[in-house]
């Protein structure tokens, strides 16, 4: 038991240690070397767990996939309308991605041209999934307008959210995401929700900006 223990510790560092590389130089300049080096591990100790760099990437893309799907299922059972589902879910992995450099390495895999192999699903595919059953149960319960084109606002609001994290990250640290995902919302707010509601949702993306904002 303490042998497996050891060895998964190990597989989690070398994935953290390759995930942060992916998201600080990109996959194509990340060595396997360099995932040794960063993770201070042996080349056979990767080599056990992962026979290529493809295989690393993978395993990051299949965590961060499993992440939002906890966070999206973890969201729905607490009652929250739709539109309050989907702000804090993307708040949520705003939060996790500041603490965790496998959500963030999975981002820059996504945007980087890395093949996702089946069965696992493109991110963005799966993000606009989520998306737009939000907002079809938004426009349900009446917080955006029935005459909605909800697969257009899924794909603009999925490019938004990911555009503020591409370009944040040659231009100010992580630890603003949480104000531009605010900021986000704010225009989202203003253009989708009807007046009579608006104010909730502005006040709730400012809360929730408070309770992840690092200290």
């Amino acid at each position: 038991m303490a042998r497996q223990l050891r060895a998964e510790q190990t597989r989690a560092t070398i994935i953290a240690a390759a995930a942060d590389l992916f998201d600080r130089h990109g996959y194509e300049s990340t060595s396997l070397s360099d995932i040794v080096e960063h993770a201070r591990v042996t080349k056979g100790a990767l080599y056990f767990h992962f026979a290529a760099k493809e295989d690393l990437a993978q395993a990051i893309l299949e965590l961060q996939s499993d992440t939002c799907r906890r966070l999206a299922r973890e969201t729905d059972s607490r009652g929250y309308s739709s539109l309050e589902a989907l702000m804090r879910l993307t708040f949520g992995v705003v939060r996790l991605s500041v603490e965790d450099p496998v959500l963030r390495g999975g981002l820059r895999l996504a945007t980087g041209g890395v093949r996702v192999r089946p069965p696992l699903r493109h991110p963005f595919t799966e993000w606009l999934d989520i998306v737009t059953t939000r907002l079809l149960g938004a426009v349900k319960e009446s917080d955006v307008p029935p005459d909605t084109d909800v697969d257009a606002v899924a794909h603009s609001l999925v490019c938004f959210f990911v555009g503020t994290r591409v370009v944040g990250r040659s231009r100010e640290p992580v630890t603003r995401q949480p104000r531009r995902l605010a900021e986000m919302w704010q225009i989202l707010i203003r253009g989708l929700v009807p007046v009579t509601r608006r104010a909730r949702y502005l006040s709730l993306a400012a809360r929730l900006e408070r309770e992840i904002a690092p200290v």
